[in-house]
């Protein structure tokens, strides 16, 4: 499998809006970076990139978080939502491949850099202010168009343009939309719970949420 990087997106945290009268700061607002050719790809992020938040964003399983074009035509005709690169928050902006086509622990070539996925995107609050949309956030949960995060195995300059997220390995483990349903869709059987928690590569935060699914905990 080999889909093409349409946009590498990158920001630091700034403040996005103010809730009770306190600055929400975020760096999900994410753009190209300007006048270069490559960037650095760290165990912790992409060069330019930060998190605002630690303790819910970023660290080693979410070093990078990719998005599908995909998905573009189903927000703009259902949702009404205009989508361009870093629409969504995410570093990559991917074209080829949905959830259900990638799964946890496939492997990803980009430029020198190999990534592996490790858990979908649970959306938060702040994914409504970027959008101007508070019905974001809930419709990407019930849509399952969530977006995957990915570790990063081995550090390396990657190109920014004309460039290509090639798979070189995938270890047969549940779909990326498999592991979103096991958290998020309360129909989800046992059985799919069982599998997604034993899943090698998964993220240990998703696999803590699926361990308190299965105990009957929310």
């Amino acid at each position: 499998m080999e889909l093409a990087i349409l946009s590498v997106n990158v920001a630091r945290p700034r403040v996005i809006a103010y809730a009770n009268g306190e600055p929400v700061l975020s760096a999900i607002a994410k753009t190209p970076p300007i006048g270069q050719n490559a960037v650095f790809v760290g165990t912790m992020n992409i060069s330019g990139d930060e998190q605002a938040d630690l303790s819910v964003h970023g660290g080693f399983d979410k070093a990078v978080y990719a998005y599908p074009t995909d998905h573009w035509s189903w927000w703009e005709k259902e949702k009404g939502l205009s989508c361009k690169p870093g629409s969504f928050g995410e570093n990559l902006t991917l074209e080829g491949a949905d959830e259900s086509d990638v799964a946890i622990g496939d492997q990803f070539r980009w430029g020198d850099a190999i990534l592996e996925i490790a858990q979908p995107r649970g959306p938060c609050f702040k994914l409504g202010i970027h959008t101007g949309r508070p019905d974001v956030p809930q419709a990407m949960t019930l849509s399952g168009r969530c977006g995957w995060y990915l570790r990063v195995l081995h550090e390396g300059h990657a190109p920014v343009s004309n460039t290509h997220f090639v798979r070189v390995a995938a270890n047969g483990g549940p779909s990326v939309r498999e592991a979103f349903l096991a958290v998020v869709d309360p129909r989800a059987s046992e059985d799919l719970r069982r599998r997604i928690f034993a899943a090698p590569g998964l993220a240990e935060s998703w696999r803590h949420a699926v361990a308190k699914r299965l105990s009957g905990r929310r």
